[in-house]
């Protein structure tokens, strides 16, 4: 099997164990693994290089990546869903009745996984107050969105918020992820180079995950599995840094390996009797860490 030269290209979807690449120059081709062992997602960059006489490129390595999400599959091994990643969109609505503990769990994969986050409140056409919660995320430090998929009510906000990032939408089932996604790309089509008849998968072979391209240069990584994820904190340490507010105050502790539990002289119990950190975040920060040692345990 010959090749021509080597080239540095990006994973825009994946099916299965052959994926499309959007080579240097910008054009879309199908692509095939060179081992087993190889893993891409979307958002990788990787090593790949034209088959001569044959529309498929070979995939040949995977270049570091500066971050990933990820979560432990039905067999308790970690399972990588996307990589690369610049802004994590956490979206809520009024309908299903918010889980501001899963948003708090999102927020923590972002801060661990050392990319930026958005709080987005879609559906504001069926409005109900929820100013105090969106209040403390802006207190924090995040950009807090409402928008509108139906009316399309401040999608340019989050377009814009997007502008030449890599970023993924995640919350809970219901919430409006594909819809915004799909006013977000304007009905942009999610077409992906042909496979090839060599292996005997047509064109309707079912996409795991796609990269769609925004009209200002920014991209969303949509993917059932990704969109609707449950993070995994791997140790109270995560937790802790997972809370923006935690961390900051938790430097004043007493003691450095403070957990902000049971300790004496602890800052961030001393903020939140005080009123500086939410009550409600200091909850699902505590039942954050449950949930993390009992997994350890188990």
């Amino acid at each position: 099997m010959k090749r021509h030269a080597s080239h540095e290209t990006l994973v825009t979807a994946t099916f299965g164990t052959r994926v499309t690449l959007r080579t240097p120059d910008g054009l879309e081709v199908p692509a095939r693994l060179k081992g087993k062992k190889l893993r891409p997602v979307c958002g990788d960059y990787v090593i790949a290089d034209p088959i001569i006489n044959e529309s498929d490129w070979l995939i040949s390595s995977i270049r570091p990546r500066k971050n990933q999400l990820s979560r432990p599959n039905s067999r308790g091994h970690k399972e990588i869903l996307a990589a690369n990643l610049d802004c994590l969109i956490v979206m809520a609505a009024p309908e299903p009745k918010p889980d501001w503990f899963i948003v708090d769990r999102y927020l923590a994969a972002a801060e661990n996984i050392g990319c930026s986050a958005i709080v987005a409140y879609n559906k504001l056409d069926r409005q109900t107050s929820v100013s105090e919660e969106l209040a403390e995320y802006r207190n924090c430090g995040y950009p807090v969105i409402k928008c509108s998929a139906r009316t399309r009510h401040n999608l340019d906000t989050l377009t814009s918020a997007l502008a030449g990032l890599n970023g993924i939408i995640v919350g809970q089932s219901g919430v409006g992820k594909s819809t915004v996604i799909n006013a977000l790309v304007e009905q942009q089509a999610r077409t992906t180079a042909p496979l090839s008849g060599n292996t005997g998968e047509g064109r309707h072979t079912t996409v795991n995950s796609a990269l769609l391209f925004l009209p200002n240069g920014g991209a969303i990584i949509d993917s059932p599995g990704v969109r609707d994820y449950t993070p995994a904190i791997q140790s109270v340490e995560q937790a802790i840094s997972g809370f923006r507010e935690i961390s900051i105050m938790g430097e004043h502790c007493r003691f450095a390996n403070c957990r902000h539990l049971r300790e004496p002289d602890c800052s961030v119990k001393n903020g939140v009797n005080e009123g500086t950190i939410s009550s409600r975040r200091y909850q699902s920060y505590k039942r954050l860490v449950v949930l993390t040692r009992n997994a350890i345990s188990n």
